[in-house]
């Protein structure tokens, strides 16, 4: 070989920027031809794609506040990608507020995709795909619009009482709160409700809705299983608020199953006879549904041990071999990362209050972060899915941190050792074994909440039981 040949063999390739490297990342992702079919105003002169860049980039600003943090984004885009029509938060928010919905609907089927080719084996726990459910609230600021759209509107009757005890009446002494039948706190300023489904196996958000204050995440769930599609053998996985005849027939009549929690809350009857009777088999029957004809729901109940006390969980998955109660115990126990994504979404990702000063804009302020958040945690993923240890967890800290250090140095051409693949690769939680408890002592504000007690099984009675037949007879004639 002559010596030109090996000048030229030695030679290595350009390194590519800090920036270039996440331009190629969150094309990986957001790809032009996902938005083709979304049709815009014809004075609209930007392209779709560049309206969600710049979102993205607006959410992962490290600016706080809503207009620096766009304008910065818009910098960004500019010089990473070349979007150069959205060229103010005005437009932004416009595009936002009329686009906004079906873009991320598109998103986030394109999320769904990548996370199964991605992460295969984590993607399944057994033969379910685990999806965890639970709600939390996010405050917002105290303004006008955003009292009357997420508050609880008082009711006639509290204002009716007020006025009388103005009139020199005594006001009567309050009950305990143990002794009132209808206790339902509110927050003193607005806030927002937001129900996650969250994915077991990969840790990551699969999907959520928004809503007022006072909102039923039972509800806000029925609605996402009745308007979403979920891959075959889809597992709910929910908490003791998540029971009840109707809010569980809605999940069976979508084809997936559940695993949910149940307490003292819970009624359920055993021996009715509908099915082979095996250890495990109950039913929920309410009076109402029975005096209604409607047939009676078959489950397994599944009794576990977390070290201080007895859990209960029920299951519409009646055959062991699919849903092992092992399983079911090893699928509970993980269902907790779901709190801990609030936490990154609140603590870490500085979320704990929204800025929005109009409903609009907090709404697609908290479902853009949701987006970026679960963006960068997948881009992390994607990474780890070699390198990670079974237990170990992607740090949403140190994954925003290496994203936003590339926003504010994107023409760095970094050390191999320090490209962002690498960075990401290592973005994970430390991996020791504590040897004290991690919360400070005398924490005043912390309080050991009661345990749920077990459900009330009752033995079916004969009535019940010649109902059921009555009611399986009716069936089958139809």
């Amino acid at each position: 070989m002559s010596d030109t040949g090996k000048d030229a063999a030695s030679i290595e390739p350009p390194r590519a920027t800090q920036g270039e490297q996440l331009v190629k990342a969150v094309k990986w992702i957001i790809q032009e031809r996902i938005f083709t079919e979304i049709k815009l105003h014809g004075n609209i002169d930007w392209l779709v794609v560049d309206l969600v860049q710049i979102a993205i980039l607006w959410v992962w600003s490290s600016q706080r506040k809503l207009v620096d943090s766009a304008d910065e984004a818009i910098a960004d885009a500019r010089k990473l990608f070349g979007a150069v029509h959205v060229n103010s938060y005005q437009t932004l928010l416009t595009g936002l507020r009329k686009y906004g919905p079906e873009i991320l609907r598109r998103l986030s089927q394109r999320m769904h995709g990548l996370m199964e080719t991605s992460d295969r084996v984590n993607f399944r726990i057994g033969l379910w795909l685990v999806l965890a459910v639970d709600g939390s609230r996010i405050s917002t600021c105290r303004t006008l619009p955003n009292e009357q759209r997420f508050c609880k509107p008082s009711s006639a009757t509290k204002k009716k009482k007020k006025r009388k005890n103005k009139r020199g009446r005594t006001a009567k002494k309050r009950k305990p709160v143990s002794q009132k039948k209808h206790y339902d706190p509110q927050p003193v300023g607005p806030q927002v409700w937001l129900t996650l489904l969250w994915h077991v196996g990969q840790r990551l958000p699969w999907a959520w809705k928004i809503g007022p204050s006072y909102s039923s995440e039972r509800n806000h769930l029925r609605e996402m299983i009745q308007a979403l599609k979920f891959p075959e053998n889809t597992l709910i996985c929910g908490d003791a608020g998540f029971v009840g005849y109707d809010f569980w027939q809605t999940i069976n009549e979508q084809g997936h199953q559940f695993l949910v929690r149940v307490g003292g809350n819970c009624t359920l009857l055993k021996q009715l006879g509908r099915v082979r009777e095996k250890d495990g088999i109950v039913y929920c029957w309410p009076g109402e549904k029975q005096r209604r004809n409607e047939p009676p729901l078959v489950l397994r109940l599944i009794r576990l041990h977390d070290g201080r006390g007895e859990i209960y969980l029920v299951t519409s998955e009646l055959n062991q071999s699919k849903l092992s109660d092992r399983q079911a115990s090893e699928i509970y126990r993980r269902r907790w990362g779901i709190e801990v994504q609030f936490r990154s979404l609140k603590q870490t990702y500085g979320r704990s209050k929204l800025l929005g000063r109009t409903p609009d804009v907090v709404e697609q302020e908290l479902s853009w972060s949701l987006m970026g958040l679960w963006m960068i945690q997948l881009l992390a993923r994607r990474e780890q899915v070699d390198e990670i240890e079974p237990e170990g967890k992607t740090s949403v800290a140190m994954v925003l941190r290496i994203v936003q250090n590339i926003l504010r140095r994107p023409d760095e051409k970094p050390a191999r050792r320090d490209s962002l693949k690498n960075l990401l690769s290592q973005a994970t939680t430390d991996q020791y074994d504590r040897q004290s408890k991690k919360k400070s002592r005398n924490y005043p504000r912390r309080k050991e909440e009661p345990r749920s007690g077990p459900p009330k099984i009752k033995l079916a009675t004969i009535a019940q039981k010649k109902l059921d037949k009555e009611i399986q007879a009716l069936s089958n004639a139809a």
